[in-house]
């Protein structure tokens, strides 16, 4: 007989699926697929695991993305950058997030709270890329930058979920 317990995370469980694919959605929404990340995790990894496939990069990028504390970041992170576009909020963090103001840092916080997960190594895979900004993380940086949009946390999410998936896979073949 299932208990009051059993019950309450079975829901969290299905809960944390329906926020999954609200979250693929709006990143499909925004221009990012899946795909996308599983790119720059393929290539933060390729050098320590030679046997690395796209496929095993979907997966721990699937299974960051599962994670409630990433759930949440995204989802805040993605609201906050539709929010500001939709001009839903106020002066002065409104110009500062439309124009991804260079010390404004909540949105490499958000980030940070998502490799967290991962440790030390998560940390430093985010820096890597949040400096770098390769592939998708670019465009995103560069679309931001165009009036009306704003992606403050979008490349920065993407980044950080790249980089913990990276670092699940370093974790899973660590020596």
């Amino acid at each position: 007989m299932a208990t009051d317990i059993d019950i309450k995370r079975e829901n969290n469980r299905l809960n944390d699926s329906k926020k999954y694919q609200i979250i693929k959605e709006r990143l499909q929404e925004r221009g990012v697929d899946v795909k996308d990340i599983a790119e720059i995790t393929y290539d933060l990894q390729k050098p320590y695991v030679p046997q690395i496939t796209m496929e095993l990069c979907l997966d721990h990028v699937d299974r960051v993305m599962m994670k409630r504390e990433v759930q949440h970041a995204v989802l805040t992170g993605l609201e906050l950058d539709i929010l500001a576009e939709k001009k839903m909020i106020s002066e002065p963090l409104a110009s500062m997030l439309l124009g991804d103001y260079g010390l404004y840092g909540i949105d490499e916080i958000m980030a940070l709270s998502i490799v967290n997960v991962y440790g030390t190594i998560g940390l430093t895979n985010f820096g890597y890329v949040d400096k770098l900004k390769p592939g998708i993380m670019k465009k995103l940086d560069d679309l931001g930058k165009k009036k009306g949009k704003c992606n403050t946390f979008l490349d920065d999410i993407v980044g950080a979920i790249a980089a913990a998936a990276a670092s699940s896979i370093a974790h899973k073949f660590a020596n």
